[in-house]
């Protein structure tokens, strides 16, 4: 994450901020934002989405060096990463290019993997679990989703996703909006 952390800051004195200037747009710390411009500090995604947006440019600009640049994305050029937040591991799937709509991901939930945060956004969210068994619950319901089964929902209903066994969880995720 170190090319995130040097591109918010690249962008930010560009645009003239200071540190101050971009924690009153954000409503971030001046500590915490330094921290993860110096790479001290990991970001959650909510966080990069609010500096992304005080800063106009979108989200996927801080993982540029990280994209593929084509359609085809072969297998030695998917690099797993993780958002702060969660013990869960993520592989971009997609093609870059103008105008996309969707986030394809692989995404593998660590053994006991609890969400007790409830998570709500614009857009869709569609997994088809390839390994193990994944609990998401949407709207007070509890949906167990086993190896095989797929479960596809609005993302603007508040969810959470738990891996309550002892293995990891694979996922195949299509998302909107497009995160990265």
């Amino acid at each position: 994450m170190e090319e995130v952390s040097r591109k918010i800051k690249e962008i930010r004195i560009e645009m003239g901020l200071t540190l101050k200037d971009l924690s009153e747009k954000t409503d971030l710390s001046v500590s915490f934002l330094s921290q993860v411009e110096r790479g001290a500090s990991s970001i959650a995604i909510t966080s990069l989405k609010k500096i992304a947006d005080s800063l106009k440019v979108p989200i996927t600009i801080f993982f540029e060096d990280f994209t593929t640049n084509n359609h085809l994305i072969k297998v030695e050029d998917q690099k797993p990463f993780q958002i702060q937040g969660t013990g869960n591991q993520y592989v971009r799937l997609g093609g870059e290019f103008l105008g996309r709509t969707i986030e394809p991901l692989l995404v593998k939930f660590p053994p006991g993997q609890l969400d007790d945060k409830k998570n709500s956004h614009p857009g869709e969210e569609f997994y088809y679990v390839l390994d193990g068994t994944l609990i998401v619950e949407i709207e007070e319901k509890e949906y167990v989703v086993k190896a095989g089964d797929s479960i596809h929902f609005p993302s603007n209903i508040p969810h959470t996703m738990t891996n309550p066994t002892n293995k990891d969880v694979s996922v195949l995720a299509v998302v909107t909006p497009v995160l990265f």
